[in-house]
């Protein structure tokens, strides 16, 4: 344990030039695993999706359907039917149906269904934004590694080159 805090600390002073107590809550984790050689990829919005309630994971499905060409051309054909059915009766039998003609009851399920929509297809948005949150998160730690990978990688032929040049310089000396 104590080995491994020297070597985050040396990584964080090496890589990053900076005490590792002062890198950010985004940095300190990668260091981390540059130090143990572990990988920072993986799919986090997969482990984000297994973690779903079942209400959650109804309401995605909710907002996912009530969002589709499917779901507005089979309202559509319902409202049509609704109204064709109504105002036939209405003009052949001059009476009414089950739903008059400013069609008050059709009016009513359209606001109860808004209602109810809305909050569903918000929840399933927040819960969408917290998954980008994620991956964004994610994307920058993967590409901060990359990068200090690539620091080290530069500095190591850096200095291979410099002990080459300098056997080659001992050896034209001789």
């Amino acid at each position: 344990m104590v080995n491994m805090k020297r070597d985050v600390h040396e990584l964080s002073q090496q890589l990053l030039h900076k005490e590792y107590d002062s890198l950010s809550p985004r940095e300190q984790p990668v260091i981390r695993l540059i130090s143990q050689r572990l990988y920072v990829s993986r799919d986090v919005v997969t482990e984000l999706e297994q973690s779903l309630s079942f209400g959650q994971r109804m309401a995605d499905r909710v907002a996912s359907f009530g969002g589709s060409w499917t779901f507005i051309l089979l309202f559509f054909g319902v409202m049509v039917f609704w109204i064709a059915i109504n105002s036939y009766v209405l003009i052949q039998w001059q009476r009414h149906f089950f739903d008059p003609y400013p069609y008050i009851l059709l009016n009513l399920v359209l606001s109860m269904m808004a209602a109810i929509q809305a909050p569903i297809i918000m929840m399933s948005q927040n819960r969408q934004a917290a998954k980008d949150r994620a991956d964004a998160t994610h994307d920058y730690e993967v590409n901060l590694k990359a990068e200090l990978e690539i620091m080290a990688l530069h500095e190591k032929l850096d200095a291979l080159r410099e002990h080459q040049w300098e056997e080659l310089i001992m050896m034209q000396n001789e």
